[in-house]
């Protein structure tokens, strides 16, 4: 069997090999929810770059730009952090370059890995479905919020772990409380993932739909991966 490792925050990826595995890289709010989002409703590519003058410049050479800061759409960018805003028609064929507080750090953060594969509830069982035909060890990689464990991404760590049980055993500490979270909450996991910090900071933008939308399960099946500096959908 393979191994199913999980690293709790981008500060910790030191201390884990890449190299030979998946990474699968998770911020639930909102990031890689969008990435998804976006996808699956046509979006060409999706650039994601560390700052906010990297993802203008892209701007300046026709590229969407999108993303934020501290939960707050960034001055100049086309659109914020919301799936709902990757929805929009105008977007379908069009390439978005992404910079946001976590996300996108943690997927540059990534690539010392054999796949980088953007994950979130919204596309859970198509990665399952994907990975389970690999035959690889997997790290999954949470965002966190600004190097700290965050709720949600732990608890799709744990999700995945669960669904992989038949192919992917549980390798470390991580791996195993991300596995027993989700395990003790997936009859309401809306419910913790609402408690979390991250939720409770995006209630005060008024953006509960956000919440509540990024942890619906398996609505889509675009699976982003990472070649070449931008993501696009595995065929």
């Amino acid at each position: 069997m393979n191994v199913i490792e999980v690293c709790l925050t981008p500060e910790l990826i030191h201390q884990y090999t890449l190299q030979g595995k998946i990474a699968v890289v998770v911020d639930i709010f909102r990031a890689t929810s969008c990435m998804v989002t976006g996808m699956a409703h046509g979006v060409k590519s999706i650039h994601p770059v560390a700052s906010v003058e990297e993802c203008l410049a892209l701007g300046q050479q026709g590229m969407v730009t999108a993303g934020e800061r501290g939960g707050i759409k960034v001055d100049g960018f086309t659109i914020g952090n919301s799936p709902f805003e990757y929805m929009q028609e105008e977007f379908k064929g069009q390439s978005i370059a992404v910079s946001t507080t976590n996300g996108t750090k943690t997927i540059l953060a990534s690539t010392d890995a054999d796949e980088i594969l953007i994950g979130a509830f919204l596309n859970l069982q198509a990665l399952v479905d994907y990975i389970t035909t690999q035959r690889k060890d997997v790290v999954v990689h949470c965002a966190g919020w600004k190097g700290t464990v965050n709720i949600e991404d732990t608890l799709f760590a744990g999700a995945l772990a669960s669904a992989l049980a038949e192919s992917h055993t549980l390798s470390g500490d991580a791996a195993l409380l991300a596995f027993e979270l989700y395990e003790a909450n997936q009859s309401d996991l809306l419910k913790i993932a609402r408690a979390s910090s991250h939720a409770q900071r995006l209630s005060g933008f008024g953006v509960e739909k956000d919440i509540e939308f990024c942890m619906d399960q398996s609505l889509y099946t675009a699976i982003p991966t990472y070649n070449n500096g931008c993501l696009k959908v595995i065929s």
